[in-house]
């Protein structure tokens, strides 16, 4: 693997910004399931279906298994990745567009940051402490600007939620860097289907089959080009970059998922969301992304920015 910072060529910045549209895409896909699929059925059924995808490229690769604490390392990790963070993730998308749930996600590596440094994993530094209060401050401002509220605080409240368990998982995941990404989605992503399965069980959820065209193609989409597909491109991408640059595609979703929106979903693009998504991607990259951010982060084990990412957004 590169992880040196020479300038990337023109495939590997294609291969990124092919991730970028996808993962921006992903979350109006979200938005067409939960047209039809109540919300903690339509994350069930996705990562139900991507979980055998990834247990069957496992088996076909051969990939030995986490054993004892390390596969109940691999089980929180599922839970926490996929299960808790997905579940906020589509509720909260009921609610509101998928433009504004993507500024708010866009703060994971952020919380990741501040979460390493408040478990002693990294150093805490001024830039952190100013890309915090930017991205605050953005989060603030779409919620209570002078415009219509365009963030609610129940569904604000879940994606802050989403971002610190997915910060959380990233975590627990550099434990898992012996073990290739493939079979830990395998086993995360089964953890976290059966508990979404469970959750949406308990709630009364209805489990139907889509019927509608566009929401059948949104599930089609999520699963495979959206979960498997977006994985591959990120595996191909930090394969070249480093897993910090390649992080940079959080703070770029937003971009993409506005202009998406507004084009597929009728989604109206307001001067309070895109000064919102500014300051909150501001803050990430001043924080967080930025070279001298992570040079003033140096961590008191092992790096975690070379690890492989494991997530699928």
């Amino acid at each position: 693997m590169v992880t040196n910072d020479s300038k990337p060529g023109g495939l590997t910045l294609a291969l990124f910004a092919m991730a970028v549209v996808v993962g921006g895409a992903n979350f109006i896909g979200v938005r067409f399931s939960n047209r039809e699929l109540d919300p903690f059925w339509g994350a069930a059924l996705r990562f139900t279906i991507a979980a055998s995808l990834f247990l069957i490229i496992a088996a076909a690769l051969k990939l030995p298994w986490p054993r004892r604490r390390h596969l109940w390392l691999n089980v929180v990790y599922g839970l926490l990745s996929f299960s808790l963070s997905y579940a906020l993730m589509y509720w909260a998308l009921v609610q509101v567009s998928a433009g504004v749930a993507t500024v708010v996600l866009a703060i994971v590596p952020l919380v990741t940051l501040l979460l390493a440094a408040s478990q002693g994993m990294e150093k805490l530094g001024i830039r952190s402490v100013i890309g915090s209060l930017l991205a605050i401050v953005g989060i603030i401002w779409m919620s209570l600007g002078p415009q219509d509220v365009v963030l609610p605080f129940t569904a604000l409240l879940a994606m802050l939620l989403a971002a610190l368990s997915m910060g959380e998982s990233v975590i627990i995941g550099k434990k898992l860097s012996g073990y290739h990404p493939a079979i830990t989605n395998a086993v995360g992503m089964t953890a976290g289907a059966i508990m979404l399965l469970a959750l949406s069980a308990a709630v009364g959820d209805e489990w139907v089959v889509p019927s509608q065209p566009e929401v059948i193609w949104s599930v089609i989409y999520l699963v495979t080009i959206g979960s498997v597909g977006l994985f591959v491109l990120v595996i191909l991408v930090v394969r070249q970059r480093t897993a910090s640059a390649t992080s940079y595609v959080f703070v770029l979703f937003p971009i993409v998922t506005m202009l998406l929106g507004a084009w597929i979903a009728d989604e109206p693009i307001t001067g309070q969301g895109v000064t919102g998504a500014l300051l909150v991607m501001s803050g990430v990259w001043f924080g967080a992304l930025s070279p001298k951010a992570r040079l003033g982060s140096n961590s008191t084990s092992d790096r975690p920015h070379h690890h492989t990412p494991r997530h699928v957004f």
